[in-house]
């Protein structure tokens, strides 16, 4: 969620939970036998003064006039979130998120919050937390201008792929200490670090947001007794409410990294009362697929017993980023930010908010009038307003509306006919038509990929991997109501089979050149956990006119995906004709073994001019199926006289039916065919066959099989597996309050948690 939490994350509606207010001193008391009671009632007035001990810098002041609003990105019970683009002054054309709060819905509760927020936001300025550029109010109405960060939440992504790499997970982890690092070196526990409130900005760096239950003035040696935050992320010394410092930040650090590591929570029972049952007894389970760095750390995060977890020492962070799990990480690089991201979010300039919510970003971005709760409500956040002194230097502004396109970042109109011209189709697929495009400022020429579908992952994967040289290149993406459009490298000299069967002189030793660089390719992707998963002839192909073997791309991801199933398994059956490997047919799952398949089929295909399981055009789809669920093809024959012994055991290395028994792509690198590539013979390969009727035959098979609805499966998106549907169900709520409020659980659960040992 976006700064103001949605209904789906707010904590517990007013009828849901009784509420009362003490103070940190209270709680302490009665925590040492004191008989001042934790929930005797203090009476505070709607019009108590709330002071703001850091008043407006000198400098350009802003005022709801000076922005253009967008779109809604976020909502909550007491406000919303618009992106705005400032119209006026030295920012102006910049994007911020606007937070606006309408003071007649504050509860006390939420004015303590706010005022928190903002006196906390105006105290530092750091790389990896959300920054706070202006601060105004109206008569009804509180203002917070903020970084817009388009890469949405942590929780959207991880909603998205289920879970991510020791890798991914590394980099998250180290950005977010450095950020929880410099707040307690203020003397501030954050207390609601949870995915929902990690945000993602343009290039994939993280921005921690909500700091409404942060509490300053934390000292190491002092405690706070309050009980706030997210229960599934709560410390057991905040849910036994026995006093907390900012070593419960820790803690919360663990649940995350277990999170995005496993797809699910550490402690999370059937209601809250399990959870915090769970999180003062339950021994934690382990997944033993977990590197030996990863559950150490785990293990050292989750000490019940905060005197003994990782980072409570005067240490704090350094304890932290000394741990051999984070032994990768250049620090200094990191604060720089300088090491680049595992993943760059899918932003258009055409559609900024295609990373949040549809369930905000369909309604109007309306800034209603709102009436003041009484006469002397301004007066209540007497102070409030605040200019960043960045605004004055242009350190950090929002971001520009012309920064979020790739290809030409000078770019002042967004519709992608106003900058490319269209020309003839170069293919059509089951849910793109690719079209030739010219750029019409530097006339260079393109391939524009034009679909309906969500592109978000194939987007998602050619930005992180297509500067593989064998790669297709991504340079832009466009996205009107209809439409999504790709931008990508041109590739010239047409389909990588068309080409090797229409030349005159093609041999072994070329074949082989070809295999290296498809091998090549596919294990790098494949060291990044992506499959390709639709690697037909049609799909591989040549830049360039001459058909250098360098010049090979392997284009259209969009059936790629990254593993991320705790097997390593894929389960959403997605097959092209000639190139389907048995384990598919079967449901059994597959994994990176089936883009070893396809290129086993291909390397058959070149050598030979057949196809391993097409006989002819005239083949059904059952019988192909069958042969290729049966594993049955053949290398002898007339087609297969002059190959040598080495090419036809990789063939058969790579079209085994058993995927267990497969080589995988880097091993096809080490393979006596391929190392000794120029030792081998240069003589013409004989192709006896029509090359075009062994393409038609190939283009009949696709067809009837994306066309069978007995044979043909669907490709069902990551987001709709059971465990991405049990994430959506289960959103957490953060029990919003702040010191002097504190929620009223189950009080048989509260005296329990008072007793038990920490």
């Amino acid at each position: 969620m976006y700064y103001v939490r949605s209904k789906h994350y707010s904590s517990g509606n007013d009828s849901d939970v009784s509420l009362s207010t003490t103070s940190d001193n209270a709680v302490a008391n009665n925590a040492t036998g004191s008989s001042t009671s934790a929930t005797s009632k203090t009476t505070i007035t709607t019009t108590s003064e709330i002071e703001i001990t850091e008043i407006a810098k000198e400098g350009e002041k802003a005022d709801p006039s000076q922005f253009e609003l967008l779109s809604m990105i976020g909502q909550g019970s007491f406000g919303k979130v618009l992106l705005v683009k400032k119209t006026r002054g030295r920012d102006a054309g910049q994007l911020f998120a606007m937070k606006i709060l309408k003071k007649a819905t504050l509860k006390v509760r939420d004015r303590y919050r706010t005022k928190a927020e903002r006196d906390i936001l105006t105290r530092f300025h750091h790389p990896f937390i959300v920054r706070l550029h202006y601060a105004f109010q109206t008569e009804g109405k509180l203002y917070l201008i903020l970084d817009f960060l388009p890469g949405g939440d942590l929780f959207n992504r991880l909603s998205k792929e289920i879970m991510f790499t020791e890798d991914d997970v590394k980099f998250y982890l180290a950005e977010i200490a450095l950020a929880l690092g410099h707040l307690h070196s203020l003397g501030i526990a954050y207390r609601d670090l949870k995915p929902e409130n990690v945000l993602l900005d343009a290039d994939g760096h993280i921005n921690l947001t909500d700091f409404g239950l942060s509490k300053e003035s934390v000292e190491r040696n002092s405690k706070t007794y309050s009980f706030c935050g997210t229960v599934e992320y709560m410390a057991p010394e905040v849910v036994n409410r026995r006093g907390h410092t900012v070593a419960a930040d820790w803690w919360s650090l663990g649940v995350l990294m277990y999170e995005m590591l496993t797809g699910d929570l550490p402690f999370h029972g059937s209601n809250r009362r399990e959870t915090m049952s769970m999180i003062l007894r339950a021994k934690l389970t382990m997944p033993q697929s977990l590197s030996a760095g990863a559950q150490h750390l785990l293990r050292a995060l989750f000490k019940r017993n905060p005197a003994n977890r990782l980072g409570c020492s005067s240490d704090d962070v350094k304890q932290i980023k000394s741990h051999p799990f984070f032994d990768t990480i250049n620090w200094e690089k990191l604060y720089r930010r300088e090491v680049q991201p595992p993943f760059k979010p899918s932003c258009t300039p055409s559609n900024h908010t295609r990373c949040f919510d549809p369930e905000f970003t369909k309604k109007s971005p309306n800034d209603s009038p709102a009436l003041p709760p009484s006469a002397t409500a301004h007066e209540l956040f007497r102070g409030f307003s605040y200019v960043a002194p960045s605004i004055l230097s242009s350190d950090k502004p929002g971001l520009s509306v012309n920064a979020l396109n790739s290809h030409h970042q000078d770019a002042e109109k967004t519709h992608i006919l106003d900058e490319y011209n269209f020309s003839e189709n170069l293919g059509i697929g089951s849910f793109s038509v690719c079209k030739r495009c010219v750029h019409r400022k530097s006339g260079a020429e393109f391939a524009v990929k034009k679909g309906k579908r969500d592109a978000t992952e194939e987007i998602d994967i050619l930005k992180r991997y297509s500067h593989h040289p064998n790669v297709v290149k991504l340079y832009a993406v466009y996205e009107d109501s209809a439409n999504v459009y790709l931008v990508e490298e041109m590739c010239r000299g047409g389909e990588l089979l068309n080409r090797i069967m229409s030349l005159k002189h093609f041999s072994e030793r070329e074949a082989a050149a070809v295999m290296l660089r498809l091998a090549n390719a596919i294990s790098y992707l494949h060291s990044n956990q992506v499959v390709h998963r639709d690697l037909k002839p049609s799909n591989i192909m040549y830049a360039s006119q001459t058909a250098d073997p360098d010049s090979i791309r392997i284009i259209d991801f969009g059936f790629a995906k990254q593993l991320r199933a705790e097997n390593g398994l894929l389960m959403t059956p997605c097959y092209t004709a000639q190139f389907v490997a048995p384990e598919i047919l079967k449901k059994q799952g597959y994994d990176m073994n089936c883009d070893v398949w396809s290129l086993g089929v291909l390397l058959f295909t070149m050598l030979s001019g057949e196809t391993p399981f097409a006989a002819s055009e005239n083949d059904s789809p059952q019988k192909i199926l069958k042969r290729v669920g049966e594993g049955k093809y053949s290398v002898n024959g007339q087609a297969w006289t002059n190959i040598s012994e080495q090419a036809k055991d990789l063939v058969r290395r790579l079209l085994h039916a058993d995927p267990f028994k497969r080589l995988s792509a880097k091993q096809i690198l080490t393979h006596p065919w391929i190392v000794h590539l120029n030792s081998l013979p240069t003589i013409r390969l004989n192709f006896f066959n029509d090359p075009s009727k062994v393409m038609d035959a190939l283009d009949k098979t696709y067809h009837a099989l994306t066309s069978s609805t007995t044979t043909s499966l669907p490709l069902r998106p990551v987001i709709e597996s059971a465990l991405a549907r049990r994430r959506r169900l289960n959103r957490l709520k953060s029990i919003t309050i702040n010191d002097d409020i504190i929620e009223v659980a189950d009080p048989v659960l509260i005296n329990a948690c008072n007793v038990a040992t920490s």
